[in-house]
């Protein structure tokens, strides 16, 4: 089996389970007074101050959630009740877990405005004009899932700051665990643990001290007041666990994943049919390429059939088309016949040579069919 679609979910690292099955000890709900209690809020403590020593972010900034989709709900309902204004900036690219939260809050009177971009890029002059004294939220992704094009958000932080009123938030999803961030201009932060080798069903917003929330789910503190229900003692720790092996070698890890997306790209170029859609600011664990005159979902089974694994959109898109390869390249033929390609630190060269070899087959039998 090649597995290449990492960026829609990860396996779960062997050392990672290993902790969620050792914390499985810790059988106390962390919220009792009793020992059992306070030891399991101990260990949730101690995984929360480790997630915010990597993040470099105060562990009182940190909610759990049960995914990056709650995070963002949370963070995109939760300002709702702001009564200093009604704006909202966003892009051609997020995840439907942001353009959906958004939908809702436009039926409810909010003005959602989708900032321009060049070659993929944040035009930041543009967002400067866009900015009214309306505006209350600017929520824009690190890493966008399909292309890899990764935002300046720390340069558009520092913008941002100029406008106090103004809370930015980023779905970091897509980038943590990949490269470096720095979250110190951004208000609200929100990811999961999948997508860096972790458990599915936990992932965090970060948020910073100043912003209030109305929460999603009442009931009571837990770890904070923004999330109620009981702790998830052993995949908090798991969380904490995968974060650390998923940076311990980062810089390295970025050196062999840019070798193979090289490699890939190199000899995808050798494809009349094939146009590249990832640019110069996609980080190298996606590659998203357009196969003209295939459906992506054809490409995808026909490669299946060799125990090759990628996808077409985000795993989560409901819609034909791509509307984030559409932003970027303005072309509807190239945006309805994306496939992506996702690699990770664990993906071998084997594995990439046994990819191309299939994908020249398949792409021959495919297209000469026409």
């Amino acid at each position: 089996m090649t597995y290449l679609d990492y960026s829609a979910t990860t396996p779960i690292d062997e050392e990672v389970l290993e902790t969620f099955i050792k914390s499985s000890k810790y059988i106390g709900n962390p919220n009792s007074l009793h020992k059992l209690g306070q030891e399991a809020k101990e260990l949730i403590d101690a995984s929360t101050k480790q997630i915010a020593e990597i993040l470099n972010v105060n562990h009182e900034e940190i909610i759990y959630t049960s995914g990056a989709s709650e995070a963002n709900n949370l963070a995109l309902k939760g300002i709702e009740n702001y009564s200093r204004g009604n704006h909202i900036i966003t892009t051609d690219l997020e995840h439907s877990s942001i353009t959906a939260p958004l939908s809702y809050l436009s039926e409810k009177g909010y003005d959602v405005d989708i900032v321009p971009l060049k070659n993929g890029m944040v035009d930041l002059d543009k967002l400067k004009e866009m900015i009214t004294d309306k505006t209350i939220l600017v929520s824009i992704g690190a890493v966008n899932s399909e292309t890899g094009i990764r935002q300046p958000i720390e340069e558009i932080g520092k913008l941002l700051k100029e406008y106090p009123k103004v809370i930015f938030h980023a779905d970091i999803t897509q980038a943590v665990g990949k490269v470096k961030i720095d979250l110190t201009d951004v208000d609200m932060a929100s990811f999961a643990a999948h997508k860096f080798f972790g458990i599915k069903g936990i992932g965090a917003l970060i948020k910073k001290e100043n912003i209030k929330l109305t929460p999603l789910i009442h009931g009571g503190k837990s770890t904070t007041v923004y999330r109620s229900g009981t702790p998830t003692t052993q995949l908090i720790a798991s969380m904490a666990k995968a974060l650390r092996l998923a940076y311990q070698n980062i810089d390295k890890d970025i050196k062999h994943i840019e070798k193979l997306n090289t490699k890939v790209k190199e000899s995808l170029k050798n494809y009349e049919n094939v146009y590249i859609n990832s640019t110069e600011n996609s980080i190298p664990h996606i590659l998203n390429i357009s196969i003209i005159g295939v459906k992506p979902e054809t490409m995808l089974h026909a490669l299946e059939e060799d125990e090759i694994y990628i996808s077409t959109q985000s795993a989560c898109s409901t819609a034909g088309t791509s509307k984030a390869v559409m932003a970027i390249t303005e072309d509807t033929e190239k945006a309805s016949s994306s496939i992506r390609i996702s690699i990770s630190r664990k993906t071998t060269e084997k594995e990439i040579d046994t990819f191309l070899k299939s994908f020249d087959k398949k792409y021959k039998q495919l297209v000469w069919r026409k």
